[in-house]
């Protein structure tokens, strides 16, 4: 299958996980509240269906942004003792965009047969009606860039 679309890629990434989070609309917010307050841009979001009242929360920001997003946690750690955090740095991300992915079944099938020819370590994926997003870890991004640029028309 040969994609219509554009390959866009974004180096130095890191993933911040909330794990046993509050499934809480309110508790969210506030979250990315103090992380906008900070002046840290979010780029990548993900959240697990709710287990009972809790829940992960996974989201990615620029590299520069590790040492204030440890300060937020921190202070997140303080207010709920239970949540569970983990940080992973120097990912990136790989990012296939076409406004023809819209109504064409199969893109993202093949997307992630890509990425699993070359058994790329996926640490998030995202998407939309127009954009597949897939954080990556650093060593596979050559291999993933490779292998999603042969399906690119």
């Amino acid at each position: 299958m040969k994609i219509k679309g554009k390959l866009t890629l974004t180096e130095d990434i890191t993933l911040i996980s909330l794990h046993d989070s509050p499934a809480n609309i309110d508790v969210i917010s506030d979250i990315f509240e103090k992380i906008s307050k900070a002046g840290i841009d979010v780029d990548m979001i993900s959240q697990t269906p709710p287990n009972g009242a809790h829940s992960s929360l996974s989201f990615t920001v620029g590299g520069d942004d590790f040492g204030g997003i440890l300060e937020i946690a921190a202070g997140l750690r303080k207010i709920n003792p239970d949540l569970k955090i983990s940080v992973s740095s120097g990912n990136c991300k790989v990012a296939v965009f076409s406004d023809d992915m819209k109504g064409f079944p199969g893109v993202a099938a093949a997307v992630f047969r890509a990425a699993a020819s070359v058994n790329a370590d996926i640490r998030m994926i995202t998407t939309s009606e127009v954009d597949i997003s897939m954080l990556i870890v650093k060593a596979d991004l050559d291999n993933v860039v490779n292998s999603i640029n042969a399906l690119l028309e």
